[in-house]
């Protein structure tokens, strides 16, 4: 995936940031048990989608990173994994 292409992609996760072949988000939540819950929901996607990101916990905030590691960089599966989870934080 090009830069145009990874630029264009962004605009529709934009609280996604791009760090070199990775763009990751932080999520904030009410507390450790929310978090986790979070986390479980994104296992759960992404076990489905075949696509796991790197996940930091930290108290009631959720870190995740993606990057497609077999295709040696971002490709569209890591843009619509984020929007999915995106979705999840909303609920």
């Amino acid at each position: 995936m090009g830069l145009h292409a990874i630029n264009a992609a962004l605009t529709a996760v934009p609280q996604w940031q791009l760090q070199g072949d990775v763009i990751s988000r932080a999520f904030k939540f009410k507390d450790f048990p929310a978090a986790i819950k979070f986390v479980n929901a994104v296992a759960d996607l992404a076990e489905k989608a075949w696509h796991h990101p790197d996940i930091d916990i930290r108290w009631n905030q959720v870190t995740l990173a993606l990057t497609t590691h077999d295709a040696g960089g971002l490709t569209q599966k890591d843009f619509d994994l984020a929007q999915q989870f995106d979705q999840l934080s909303l609920g």
